[in-house]
């Protein structure tokens, strides 16, 4: 619906994403930490989208930015993860934190290195989420011990490697 100027009804004119279509850097930060406790309780997207009242489709977009996530959402999102509000902006780069949120008309005056140098933390990596549980599991202290000392040594390796 449109009033009679043409502007669309019910929602500001020229709010929402940037023209570039890219995520902003903060709700990648915020879908990553979302992704990040809820893989770190073993809950599937779809039992999370059950708890809030999403499809699992949802979530996934949350996850990774392409939604923003509005404040009663994340205050649900604390609930049913069990944690702060806070727990979801925790340990944001500072390229994401000085990430400008722009109207639509304001997106041709952007500074887009901001956007483009964002890399999402490599703690909240599906991969590095699995093989945390996974060392975890292991009940013998001195063979995870083990483990971590022939890990530490791998690294090692191919950092001297990769130097030469």
């Amino acid at each position: 619906m449109q009033t009679e100027t043409g502007a669309p009804r019910g929602r500001r004119a020229g709010a929402g994403r940037p023209k570039t279509g890219k995520p902003n850097p903060i709700d990648v930060h915020v879908g990553s930490r979302v992704r990040l406790r809820r893989t770190l309780l073993g809950m599937s997207q779809e039992k999370l989208g059950e708890a809030i009242g999403l499809t699992f489709q949802q979530v996934q977009k949350y996850e990774r930015g392409a939604n923003r996530i509005g404040a009663s959402r994340l205050f649900d999102l604390s609930r049913v993860l069990d944690v702060p509000v806070s727990f979801f902006f925790d340990d944001m780069p500072a390229e994401a934190a000085s990430a400008r949120v722009e109207d639509d008309d304001e997106a041709g005056a952007s500074d887009e290195r901001s956007v483009n140098t964002y890399e999402p933390d490599p703690m909240a990596k599906r991969e590095t989420l699995e093989l945390v549980r996974a060392y975890y599991k292991i009940s013998d202290p001195s063979v995870r011990k083990r483990l971590f000392e022939l890990t530490k040594a791998v690294a090692s390796a191919a950092v001297a490697e990769s130097a030469e």
